[in-house]
């Protein structure tokens, strides 16, 4: 079969008849994405795993599929469930909402399951994308979808001779007397996100409850947070944690044990400076003390330094968060 046009599929409503090739077809996905990157979870390749996140996926109120059938055979099927209500009025296609055999396919089942969701008024749709699939990927952008956000793994690298900061500079873990200065740096990076071209809408947090948050959890045993400083002065920080805690790598997006680069800003007067590739190194050398294997981070596509800086530290992309506004 060459073509999607070739396979002439019937699309229906997901249901349960269809479960149980639906997770078939995406363990087939989700190992050929290990072979490319095999720290994600080893146990979505069983069906058995994969059925259990379709599933949950058609449980959330709201939630919707689409199947594509050939002569009853189950080639593609795709999931939609909303979010919370800060993301507008949208629809998820989470990690493990969608597979298909064939990339093109993927147009037939969201033609068919976008015109309910529009009618509904949720109009902001996102889908999250193997990285690795440059076919599926670029079937999502012909349906209209524009790169968001990106997922990213690296494994962690070996302890070795690590070139000496700047005379002056000093990578530590933070201290509570470091709490306004952490408030400063945290504000920072929303305040940059607002610029072009990212043109984040997300509400700017204030110093005040930016400051409270962090000395409400500052003792908090999961999160360890190291900060740049010169000369006595503060740069930027970073916040490293097991990626478990992490509220949005979670699914087929999980991989299990690795710790997250959860948090990284820099003051604005001192980008460029290096800070951000000490504040990584640091993150580094926590995950070897704590007996990691990869490390975790993700970024918007369009903040220019993120996307620039996190690459150059030898992180890959798994995951892409593709957007599309009606």
């Amino acid at each position: 079969m060459t073509s999607a046009t070739a396979l002439s599929p019937t699309i229906v409503p997901l249901a349960g008849e269809h479960l149980d090739d639906a997770s078939v077809l995406l363990a087939q996905r989700h190992r050929a994405q290990r072979l490319v990157e095999p720290g994600l979870d080893r146990q979505y390749e069983d069906p058995a795993a994969s059925r259990a996140e379709i599933e949950e996926l058609l449980r959330v109120d709201g939630a919707s599929g689409a199947a594509a059938l050939v002569d009853g055979e189950v080639v593609g099927f795709l999931v939609g469930r909303p979010r919370e209500a800060s993301w507008g009025p949208n629809i998820w296609v989470d990690p493990a909402g969608h597979a298909v055999v064939q990339a093109e396919l993927v147009r037939d089942l969201y033609a068919a399951a976008a015109g309910p969701w529009v009618e509904a008024g949720l109009t902001s749709h996102y889908a999250m994308v193997p990285a690795t699939d440059p076919a599926l990927v670029d079937a999502w952008f012909r349906l209209g979808f524009g790169h968001q956000h990106v997922y990213a793994i690296r494994e962690v690298p070996p302890a070795g001779p690590q070139a000496e900061p700047p005379e002056g500079v000093v990578v530590r873990e933070a201290r509570r007397e470091d709490i306004d200065a952490l408030a400063r740096i945290d504000v920072a990076l929303p305040e940059h996100q607002v610029r072009s071209p990212v043109f984040s809408r997300l509400p700017l947090p204030s110093l005040e409850s930016t400051r409270a948050e962090y000395e409400e959890d500052f003792e908090d045993p999961r999160f360890t947070t190291f900060v740049v400083e010169r000369d006595g002065e503060v740069l930027g920080a970073t916040i490293a944690c097991p990626i478990e805690v992490s509220s949005t790598h979670r699914s087929l997006a999980l991989p299990p044990g690795a710790g997250f680069l959860g948090f990284a800003s820099v003051l604005p007067d001192h980008r460029g400076s290096g800070a951000g590739r000490l504040l990584g190194e640091a993150v580094f050398a926590w995950a070897r003390r704590t007996g990691r294997d990869f490390v975790v981070t993700d970024w918007r596509m369009t903040n220019l330094l993120a996307s620039r800086a996190w690459p150059r530290l030898g992180f890959r992309p798994t995951f892409y968060r593709l957007h599309r506004a009606i």
